[in-house]
């Protein structure tokens, strides 16, 4: 995939977060401060890719679990993880590879692996995540993008410098 940003749009979710899920967080965090963020299925401009989506240099179980890992990083609950892996486990590999990003991200959160430390977007993706399950995805998407109109306040970027990624700060489990 290739992603487009407006300048003021980069400048105001501060960036890429240098962490798995990178490329998930920063969709959300456009959509949170009222930027449409969408994706485009243009023939002409797909990638091919070398090996199988969601699988690492090591292997499909082991990007499966750093997939897990990603999600719980980012912010996602535990019923919207399980949820994903479940759909995931009738989708190739079968059975494993939901399994593997299920134990990727349990393992994480009982091992008290650190989490993004943005609770109001945590907040925001875990609201979006949970309409995704209520009422699909496409609907829980206008949904967000309605709510969050009125956050966008393109004048601010115009202003605001580039910011370096929201901190890592340790979140332990009870916290968000």
């Amino acid at each position: 995939m290739t992603k487009f940003y407006r300048v003021e749009c980069f400048q105001q979710i501060g960036g890429f977060v240098r962490q798995v899920m990178w490329d998930g967080i920063d969709c959300h965090r456009c959509r949170m401060l009222g930027w449409l963020a969408w994706s485009s299925n243009q023939p002409d401009l797909r990638f091919i890719h070398l090996r199988p989506m969601g699988s690492s240099h090591k292997g499909i179980i082991t990007g499966r679990k750093r997939h897990g890992f990603g999600q719980y990083f980012m912010g996602t609950s535990l019923l919207y993880m399980t949820v994903s892996a479940v759909f995931r486990m009738t989708r190739p590999p079968y059975l494993i590879g939901g399994l593997g990003m299920w134990w990727g991200y349990v393992r994480s959160l009982l091992t008290g692996k650190p989490r993004f430390a943005d609770m109001p977007f945590r907040k925001f993706l875990r609201r979006y995540q949970l309409e995704c399950l209520l009422f699909g995805k496409k609907r829980a998407t206008e949904r967000a993008n309605q709510r969050q109109r009125p956050h966008w306040h393109p004048a601010l970027a115009i202003a605001a410098p580039v910011a370096p990624s929201v901190p890592l700060s340790p979140v332990r489990r009870g916290q968000g």
